[in-house]
């Protein structure tokens, strides 16, 4: 059996879902999602941070979540994730950061 996949915003190539970071839209918030499981429109990213600086110089998230993102958020708490995936960051931080969210506006 094959395994999802999905399309990365920043440098638009596919890979398995397992290893792309998600950022979900739900209720008017923008969160990373790391166990995929949010229900909410998501955008994925691979977990480096050239594809982030692709996507947010794109605006690509926002597109792909169809809402108004708060590029500042983006740029620190999706920044400090993907870090944390490349052990940089303590885990616990991003975490706390990942539940706080941001604001967002449907388009």
């Amino acid at each position: 059996m094959s395994r999802p996949v999905r399309t990365c915003t920043g440098c638009r190539e596919r890979g398995d879902k397992a290893e792309l970071i998600r950022v979900v839209a739900a209720d008017g918030v923008i969160r990373v999602d790391p166990q995929q499981v949010l229900p909410g429109r998501g955008a994925y990213l691979h977990r480096s941070e050239s594809c982030l600086d692709r996507a947010l110089k794109r605006r690509a998230i926002g597109r792909a979540l169809r809402a108004d993102v708060d590029a500042e958020f983006l740029d620190t708490d999706v920044r400090s994730w993907v870090r944390a995936q490349a052990g940089a960051v303590s885990a616990e931080s991003v975490a706390d950061n990942a539940e706080r969210g941001a604001k967002v506006r449907s388009l």
